[in-house]
């Protein structure tokens, strides 16, 4: 039954809405937060990137496809993550 629930939209998804960050870091003007949510059973890497630009806060949400037995260890790639964003794309991300 409860996958009949869940295949027509019944189930609740951890994945809708990650709780607040688990970890931030200001990095090259940037705020990073790791966002990881439980997903099959184990963490899923997201965070986002937020920076103020004009006075208009813009941010950008990432997801990747690593997963992680803990969460402590989704928020290190998570921050990881974001550093290399930051790196390689800099404000471009946020347009």
């Amino acid at each position: 039954m409860s996958f009949l629930k869940k295949l027509f939209g019944g189930g609740s998804s951890s994945a809708a809405a990650p709780a607040g960050p688990k970890r931030q870091l200001e990095y090259n003007g940037f705020l990073i937060a790791a966002t990881p949510y439980k997903e099959g059973g184990q963490w899923q890497t997201c965070g986002t990137l937020t920076k103020t630009i004009a006075g208009e806060v813009k941010q950008h949400r990432f997801i990747r496809a690593d997963r992680f037995a803990d969460e402590e260890a989704a928020s290190d790639h998570a921050i990881l993550k974001g550093q290399q964003i930051v790196d390689q794309l800099g404000e471009r991300v946020l347009s």
